[in-house]
């Protein structure tokens, strides 16, 4: 039976603020190291008291774990160290019961090679049906010794593997996650049923990983830079696809949001029409540096995309894949991009921890919903891993070049004087830095000046106080490098990016500072206010 979804509105998602968890480093409720869903079900009344509207899960199915879930074996079973079905659907339930909505993670444009499919089509052989759910080709070459094409990795290294029968087969990410050739009738008719799946069992959304590759040209060309239309991103066909899923959503209430990275706004907006996707990830905002005019650049364009289509911006931080806030906001270069991505760039954390605040409330305070890595809300720093302990196969494919993004990924710190800081009771299966105790949740839960108080008052505010969320934004008249935002009902949001203090429009109210106003009532360097303006 489904789980009651929690009392809010049916557009609840345009101005939600939905928390990501990584299930492996969120909380180890068995204490072998690893998190999982009993961690999560015995934290949920963290999350309550966060303010969270929702959580999102990155993938909990059966999987080998290569790339940390995103190759899954069995998309209707959750992965034994995460725990069981039962204990699934037990979690939505206890979520609902909270006011907390749970999306799912569904990785559509490939499997794991331990997937059922992927090792029916190896013992098939070259031709067979079950290869057809795939892209098997013959090589290039006298022998066929050479890739089918030249089509570049979205990790590095080559996109193509072959098999001992000399064919070869196409992952777009490691060997071992093969993709699906969506154009098979199976392969659509699988994921339908994978949706109605997890619907069935009360989740309110699903986020779609990588969306908008599925579709390939079925000629396989090689890649040509610049040539228009790409071989295997944002093809025309793709919308076919998600407008059925919008059919089956639409059955359940159910909403979507998805991972598209596309540079072109009115190709981007063409994923959000109204009989196709609800939502999607915002990553200009996500990757832009903290300099005022790119930050209002990014704002100013991601709300220009949205609105042709009606539908609201995303905006996010930091996630599992990314430099964490704090670490980037603290170096030079405070954006981020994946190719850029090197062991030993030096970071001022104090700096970057400051600007973090900051970020936070102009995040909170702009048209839309928001997500929430977990960890961020604890103002966390990138971890350093060991060499010995890295795990994340961007970091080998690059040839140890790129330190991966295991960084970002390590288990959170629940209690300061606790073994493993509280987070379960053997080693973490990511190694906790020795000076995390400062930023453990029972230290900062009493301490009004934390970031989690931050978050946590920020949130309470703006789930409560009219003019946030969804809605219309007008740029006010401010100095150079101090942002300054209008929302409705007398809502102000004041950011000073500048090299001195700001003064502050007139107001009635100071709802909440990232950090305090200096002696004269002004806003300092990297700090952020929420006012309620003076009406005339």
């Amino acid at each position: 039976m489904a789980a009651p979804l929690p009392p809010r509105t049916a557009d609840w998602w345009r101005d939600a603020v939905i928390y990501q968890v990584y299930p492996r480093s969120f909380a180890d409720g068995d204490g072998d190291g690893t998190g999982d869903l009993a961690g999560v079900r015995a934290r949920l009344p963290y999350l309550a008291e966060l303010g969270v509207d929702a959580v999102w899960f990155t993938p909990w199915y059966a999987s080998p774990m290569v790339d940390g879930g995103y190759d899954v074996a069995d998309y209707r079973a959750v992965d034994p160290a995460f725990g069981t079905l039962e204990e699934a659907e037990k979690l939505i339930a206890e979520a609902a019961e909270l006011g907390i909505r749970v999306i799912v993670d569904i990785v559509p444009n490939h499997v794991s090679d331990q997937h059922p499919w992927f090792r029916a089509a190896l013992a098939a052989g070259p031709g067979s049906p079950e290869r057809a759910r795939f892209h098997f080709r013959p090589g290039r070459g006298t022998h066929g010794e050479l890739p089918p094409n030249d089509w570049p990795s979205q990790f590095a290294g080559s996109t193509w593997t072959r098999v001992p029968d000399g064919e070869w087969y196409l992952h777009l990410f490691t060997p071992e996650q093969p993709d699906l050739n969506w154009a098979h009738p199976d392969v659509r008719r699988e994921h339908e049923e994978i949706l109605r799946f997890w619907f069935a069992r009360g989740v309110a959304g699903v986020r779609i990983d990588s969306a908008a590759l599925l579709t390939k040209d079925p000629e396989l060309p090689d890649f040509v830079e610049g040539h228009d239309p790409h071989p295997y991103i944002d093809l025309d066909e793709i919308h076919d696809i998600y407008r059925s899923w919008r059919a089956i959503a639409d059955e359940y209430g159910g909403v979507f949001v998805g991972e598209v990275w596309l540079p072109d706004p009115e190709r981007f907006a063409r994923y959000l029409r109204p009989d196709e996707l609800h939502t999607a990830f915002n990553f200009s905002f996500l990757t832009c540096p903290w300099e005022p005019d790119r930050l209002r650049r990014a704002i100013d364009d991601t709300l220009a995309e949205h609105a042709p289509v009606g539908a609201p911006a995303t905006w996010v931080l930091c996630n599992h894949d990314v430099t964490r806030t704090v670490t980037r906001y603290g170096r030079e270069d405070t954006g981020f991009d994946f190719a850029a991505k090197r062991f030993g760039i030096p970071a001022d954390l104090a700096l970057g921890t400051r600007r973090a605040r900051a970020a936070a409330l102009l995040t909170l305070a702009l048209p839309g919903s928001v997500y929430l890595y977990q960890g961020e809300e604890l103002g966390l720093p990138e971890a350093d891993i060991p060499l010995d302990r890295i795990q994340d196969p961007m970091h080998f494919r690059s040839g140890g070049t790129d330190p991966g993004r295991d960084g970002c990924r390590v288990p959170l710190p629940w209690e300061a004087e606790a073994p493993a800081y509280g987070f379960g009771g053997a080693a973490p299966w990511l190694p906790q830095p020795a000076d995390w105790a400062g930023y453990a949740v029972d230290r900062q839960r009493a301490d009004p000046d934390s970031m989690l108080s931050l978050y946590r008052e920020a949130l309470r505010l703006r789930r409560g106080e009219p003019g946030f969320g969804d809605g219309s934004l007008t740029w006010l008249p401010a100095p150079a490098g101090v942002l300054s935002l209008a929302r409705t009902d007398g809502l102000v949001c004041v950011v000073n990016l500048s090299d001195a203090p700001a003064d502050l429009p007139p107001y009635d109210r100071l709802l909440l500072t990232s950090d305090p106003l200096d002696a004269e009532g002004r806003l300092p360097r990297d700090t952020a206010v929420w006012l309620r303006a003076t009406h005339d």
